[in-house]
């Protein structure tokens, strides 16, 4: 059983946490303020810090620091009215476990909040190797959390955008990311995915590049090469059959959603290319 500490006076939020079937095997208490989270992570030991969504981000930065002095190793969750970009970027380089902003989703940070109980190798999910408010390049560890860890964060990176746009466009990047896990590293958690995020004054960009050996250009049966749905469906099926995510509907969720998909010569890296009106 795990113990998670939310700080601040937010009761809904403090329900939903508690009252929440993600965490039912976890104990959620609260506080008043940093001052208090400091005291009581003196005394005692807490797997899960989730800060004040009243305060900013910057504050929470602060805070977040300085309980990491008191528990080294502490597991966080950064809530906040806003987030800008480097802001994001600090919070990747502080090792904070994902971010969100409001509105805020109870069960999501629920759900997020178990899995950061619950996950040993957190700390060595998602590095930061560039950080620019406009470029950001990380490695990323071959691991599903680890994959919605990243999604959370670039929804926050790319919190420019409208949000019915910008969750589609998360849709396409966590698709791309899982197929580059599953493909090019056979989800062992000891390789690594190189992400980047990038953007021009016309376009949005997401690079991956996977430590696989890439693929047959004229065998693309784990994506959705073909626009007619009963072909989609059979690879679907196949591919269920063979216990694998049925990457066909992904890709042509993909190709729907961004402007332009390229592939290296290699198969192994691709660009996602959405245009900016």
């Amino acid at each position: 059983m795990g113990r998670l500490l939310l700080i601040g006076h937010e009761p809904a939020l403090a329900g939903a946490l508690q009252a929440s079937h993600h965490l039912k095997d976890h104990d959620v208490e609260t506080c008043g303020g940093r001052f208090e989270a400091a005291r009581l992570l003196r005394t005692r030991a807490f797997d899960l810090v989730l800060t004040d969504p009243s305060t900013s981000a910057t504050e929470d930065l602060a805070l977040l620091k300085e309980l990491s002095q008191l528990r080294p190793g502490i597991k966080t969750i950064l809530l906040a009215p806003s987030l800008s970009n480097v802001e994001v970027i600090a919070a990747l380089r502080q090792h904070v476990y994902a971010c969100f902003t409001r509105p805020i989703d109870y069960e999501e940070v629920a759900d997020m909040a178990r899995a950061a109980i619950e996950d040993p190798h957190w700390r060595d999910g998602i590095e930061v190797t560039s950080g620019l408010p406009y470029w950001i390049t990380l490695r990323v560890a071959c691991r599903l959390i680890t994959a919605d860890r990243l999604t959370r964060f670039m929804t926050e990176y790319r919190s420019d955008i409208p949000s019915s746009e910008r969750d589609l466009l998360m849709t396409a990047f966590r698709e791309m990311l899982l197929n580059a896990m599953e493909h090019g590293a056979g989800f062992d958690p000891e390789k690594v995915i190189e992400v980047t995020a990038a953007q021009t004054a016309r376009a949005i960009v997401f690079h991956f590049r996977d430590p696989g050996n890439g693929f047959d250009r004229e065998d693309l049966s784990h994506a959705a090469a073909t626009p007619h749905p009963e072909d989609i469906i059979k690879s679907a099926a196949e591919r269920a059959d063979s216990g694998l995510r049925p990457g066909g509907f992904g890709m042509l969720i993909v190709r729907q959603i961004v402007d332009e998909l390229v592939y290296n010569e290699q198969g192994n890296e691709v660009l996602l290319i959405k245009h900016l009106k």
